[in-house]
């Protein structure tokens, strides 16, 4: 059964927003235990890369097609690569670690916690979820361009965001409660922010037919720099793990994993038009 892209785009934009919501308002309900987090951040890392190296990437070559695809592809995978990490560097946004266990091991980290801006931190989660919109958006746009690129690419693409967003949220309400903002302030910013990624999605969506006969060449820039903006992303929620803890090891390298092979799985059943060669 064909499900027209706008219509899709709609119910996953619905979706992410209720699992944003949702996940500000998980710390009320639930107790993040450390090794919890991990294991959901880890898997989550590895379906980010997963859909950035097996979707993003190839797909973005395959909307250009010539000889130059690779190239312009890699170059605007390590442009959006480059500027999510210069976000990290400047708003500090990406701390999911929501464990009293990490209170106890990284006291000295507290007052630096208490010194950062949630307005900042707000920001700079807002602009990276509104760049996972366009990835969003631009997966949708394959299928309008007619290159069979939406489907279950999209499914892989909205896998990641769907369930990276509570993380996100999380990030935010917990530094917000941290900071003494009341219990209505801290519900509207869930509900702003759980807005992001829905703007992103939709500005992009409909916005890339402005580009005129460039159109195409627009969605193969907004994926390759997804990619890069995924990578990025995912690799920030494991090295540091990797390099400061010894703890359930096999546990996370096998949630890691099994993200890749969902992403790759979800790939392996695109149809044969959306690869490259054909």
């Amino acid at each position: 059964m064909s499900v027209s892209p706008t219509l899709l785009l709609s119910l996953y934009c619905l979706a992410i927003a209720a699992f944003s919501l949702l996940g500000g308002l998980l710390p009320n309900w639930v107790q993040m235990t450390h090794t919890r987090t991990q294991l959901i951040m880890s898997f989550v890392s590895g379906l980010m890369l997963g859909v950035a190296f097996y979707h993003l990437l190839p797909h973005s070559m395959a909307l250009q097609g010539g000889s130059h695809a690779a190239d312009v592809s890699v170059w605007w995978l390590m442009i959006g690569l480059v500027t999510m990490l210069l976000l990290l560097r400047m708003f500090h946004f990406h701390q999911h670690d929501f464990s009293h266990e990490e209170d106890d091991h990284h006291h000295h980290e507290s007052a630096s916690v208490h010194s950062l801006s949630w307005v900042g931190i707000a920001l700079g989660l807002g602009l990276h979820t509104l760049i996972d919109g366009v990835a969003l958006g631009a997966v949708l746009q394959g299928e309008v361009s007619g290159h069979g690129l939406a489907g279950l690419l999209g499914v892989g693409v909205f896998l990641a965001i769907l369930l990276h967003k509570p993380l996100d949220a999380m990030s935010i309400i917990t530094v917000m409660e941290a900071g003494g903002w009341s219990a209505a302030a801290r519900k509207w910013a869930n509900l702003l922010f759980a807005l992001m990624c829905p703007l992103g999605a939709l500005l992009f969506f409909f916005g890339v037919d402005l580009l005129g006969e460039a159109r195409d060449y627009g969605v193969a820039v907004a994926l390759a720099f997804s990619a890069g903006a995924f990578i990025c992303i995912a690799l920030s929620d494991l090295l540091p793990e990797v390099h400061f803890h010894s703890h359930d090891r096999g546990k996370l390298t096998l949630a890691f994993i099994a993200g890749i092979v969902l992403a790759y799985g979800i790939g392996s059943l695109e149809p044969v038009s959306a690869h490259l060669g054909h």
